[in-house]
């Protein structure tokens, strides 16, 4: 058995709140709905694609993690959009039930092709049996990924290797093999990379997938700058905290962690998966052919958020209330006057 996480257990809590008696709350409004802050029914999730059908009519995709999630969200939608999808994972059977559900929604064929993006002779039989299936791709969306949550102290070398031999890797494998035979069959193509924010930031507790997620961003963004010439564009979506069922279960299994996040996510809610397909559409889509080497974050404004101290204020109680906060800049003196209620 593997062993990934050294010692007893993993991450029991993470909280992130002021110790102090006044900011003991959000002052956000709750909705009465319990669905989350009230300002989330300015931000609606709006469902079905926006680009026009036929978009990606005589157009190869290829998506890696398209059996579910994030993955299954972009395939669907690509194939809404007339895109001959073909999705990969080392699961064959959730690939096949994927598929034929998503070939049943669309009226449009999805190919599955079985690859362990860990290997790259593997990558490279996937990547012939791809070409005999639809010939090569003109999208290709690097989706797969593994993460799980554990004290850096308690990381084993076991634990590093298994996340980043999948996502950066996996990617650059992925990547690499098809860049090649793109190359020398003088074919364009768009590559799309899920990340992450906190490929920018770093977070500590997931140190394996930050480290190997910005290393997927640099070798995107250098890509664009090589690559450009043949016709390869290279994009980065850096997604916020999104509802997905394998992502939550894995990582908030008791649910403990979705009420912070949520709390601390501007527009109130958390992300949807047809919304981070709609931006992989428009990204890997003819409509933003001057767009590569760009990295898009997408998360609500949660990074924005915890970019400073004066941010947590929106945690002021009711009863507690600011009523009038004023810098005042005096010679050498700086005197920060709070007024309460």
């Amino acid at each position: 058995m593997a062993v990934f996480c050294r010692g007893r257990g993993l991450v029991r809590s993470v909280r992130t709140s002021l110790h102090t008696s006044w900011f003991h709350r959000s002052a956000v409004p709750q909705s009465t709905s319990g669905s989350g802050p009230a300002q989330s029914g300015f931000f609606p999730s709006v469902e079905g694609v926006m680009l026009p059908t036929g978009t990606f009519s005589d157009r190869v995709a290829f998506i890696t993690g398209g059996g579910t999630g994030l993955g299954r969200a972009m395939t669907t939608a690509l194939s809404q959009l007339g895109a001959q999808c073909v999705i990969a994972s080392r699961k064959l059977d959730v690939l096949e039930k994927t598929a034929n559900e998503i070939s049943d929604q669309t009226g449009n064929k999805v190919h599955v092709v079985q690859c362990d993006v860990r290997d790259p002779q593997a990558v490279s039989r996937c990547v012939d049996q791809m070409e005999s299936l639809t010939g090569l791709p003109d999208v290709i969306i690097n989706n797969a990924a593994g993460n799980f949550v554990c004290p850096s102290e308690r990381l084993s070398p076991n634990g590093w290797k298994s996340i980043t031999d999948i996502v950066l890797n996996g990617t650059a494998f992925i990547t690499l093999e098809l860049g090649k035979r793109l190359i020398q069959n003088q074919k364009g193509a768009s590559f799309l990379a899920i990340t992450t924010i906190y490929a920018e930031s770093g977070s500590g507790f997931v140190v394996p997938s930050a480290s190997a997620k910005a290393g997927v961003e640099a070798l995107y963004k250098s890509l664009a700058a090589e690559w450009g010439r043949y016709g390869h564009r290279f994009n980065i979506i850096q997604p916020g905290p999104i509802r997905t069922k394998g992502a939550f279960s894995r990582l908030d299994p008791t649910g403990a962690f979705e009420k912070e996040m949520i709390g601390r996510i501007p527009t109130g809610r958390l992300g949807q998966p047809a919304e981070i397909a709609n931006l992989a559409a428009y990204m890997s889509s003819d409509y933003a052919s001057w767009m590569s080497g760009a990295v898009i974050r997408f998360d609500g404004g949660e990074y924005v958020s915890m970019a400073g101290e004066f941010n947590e204020l929106r945690r002021v109680s009711d009863c507690l209330s600011l009523r009038h906060l004023s810098v005042c800049l005096s010679g050498d003196c700086l005197s920060f006057c709070l007024s309460l209620r």
